[in-house]
């Protein structure tokens, strides 16, 4: 297994280019499943994921060409099979997509139970919920989750708690559903609203996407389309992250600004700057930032997806900070590796205390997950000395050439074995 190599001690400076966002990408590709028609997805990021993906739908027996590195052509015509194989499925929890897509589609889906990070507790209970509520009978056997519907009829569904998943695969399988469907306490994630696009594109009726009351009229049939993917907005907030930490001078550019809002707010709180334009900003660090309180929540609050990245930033502010994790209560497994840099944290439940103008040092650590993986690298680019990072595939799986962008930047980073 390959490992990264880092050198600490270089200011970040120069122009990135953000590249399609994974999380929108991920549900999009199966939602290809819902049309008989092609369809073209374009700004796809190359990462691991998309790659898997790819795989499950070849297996399905659909036909995938890509154009170029991000666009892929994908004609699902036919789909010779409703099973999605364990070892692909494992690799990403995004794979239970694949459940609103063929239900929707073919009336029967078969799933195994999917894999992606160790955050914690992520129950599917709320899209289980949801397809039962458009007239499924949802079996879990053996890890395997059996979905079938002789027939879907649109149904109001209020969500026990706010998930992004559930409000997509619920979307996924009602735009096929008979009558009309209301999803009341549904994600906002610029994402869903990717994904409502890309399906109103193909011929469906969904309104609300984006607030928390999502209405869906079905229809019998889905053409085909052309869409571009968001770009995204996790890629974008870690190379502000990894600009302030360093005390870089960054653009960053093909983004939302919009998508960046309450990162923008923590660190311009922090006394960072951020020049904001139309769909670039530029981010100037500040050698002694200021601590900052800050708690995740669902979008639009600050995103559980940048926890990690920054409260190695705030291992550099003036002051202590506290840290509340409000989304998965298993996302602070990479402060263990922190310490092993010399980060002083102190975690007490879904709190972590992070004492600022901490030196951090190289060390070997773990990549527990995708986003803690990206933290270690930006640890990594203001410690004292050589960092290695290994088990990088969880950093592949989300973000496309990391290693080259940062090298552009100044970085001193690449892959060993």
């Amino acid at each position: 297994m390959p490992r990264l190599h880092i050198i600490g001690g270089c200011r970040l400076a120069g122009t990135v280019k953000i590249s399609g966002a994974k999380n929108s990408a991920v549900a999009v590709i199966p939602a290809a499943l819902l049309t008989a028609a092609p369809v073209r997805l374009e700004n796809l990021p190359n990462i691991h994921d998309i790659q898997v993906l790819v795989e499950i739908l070849r297996f399905l027996g659909v036909k995938t060409v890509w154009e170029n590195a991000t666009t892929l052509l994908i004609d699902a015509s036919k789909i010779e099979k409703t099973q999605a194989p364990y070892e692909l499925v494992k690799k990403l929890r995004a794979s239970y997509y694949f459940m609103g897509a063929l239900l929707g589609r073919l009336g029967e889906a078969d799933i195994p139970v999917p894999g992606g990070c160790d955050l914690g507790p992520r129950p599917i209970d709320q899209h289980i919920k949801g397809l039962v509520s458009l007239g499924a009978q949802v079996d879990v056997e053996h890890g395997l989750i059996k979905v079938r519907a002789d027939k879907l009829v649109g149904a109001h569904i209020y969500l026990d708690v706010v998930s992004v998943g559930a409000t997509i695969n619920i979307m996924l399988a009602a735009v096929r559903a008979e009558g009309k469907t209301v999803i009341e306490n549904a994600a906002k994630e610029p994402e869903i609203v990717d994904v409502a696009n890309f399906l109103n594109a193909m011929g469906a009726k969904i309104r609300g996407a984006g607030t928390d009351v999502i209405r869906i009229t079905g229809v019998k049939e889905l053409g085909g389309a052309n869409h571009c993917v968001i770009p995204d907005r996790i890629e974008a907030g870690t190379y502000m992250i990894a600009a302030a930490a360093t005390g870089g001078d960054v653009a960053i550019e093909d983004i939302i600004p919009k998508h960046l809002d309450p990162i923008i707010a923590k660190l311009r709180e922090m006394g960072i700057t951020v020049e904001v334009g139309d769909d670039r900003l530029r981010v100037l660090g500040n050698t002694t930032p200021q601590a900052v309180d800050i708690k995740t929540f669902p979008y639009p609050g600050f995103p559980t997806d940048m926890q990690s990245l920054v409260m190695v930033l705030l291992t550099q502010a003036q002051g202590s900070s506290i840290i509340t994790e409000n989304v998965f209560e298993g996302r602070f497994k990479h402060v263990d590796e922190l310490k092993r840099m010399g980060a002083r944290i102190k975690v007490e439940g879904r709190t972590a205390i992070v004492d600022g103008r901490t030196q951090l040092s190289g060390a070997p650590v773990r990549a527990t997950d995708l986003r803690a993986g990206a933290a270690f690298i930006i640890a990594g680019l203001i410690a004292n000395g050589e960092t290695i990072i290994s088990d990088i595939h969880h950093i592949y799986r989300g973000y496309e050439n990391i290693c080259g962008k940062l090298t552009s930047l100044g970085a001193k980073i690449k892959e060993v074995p």
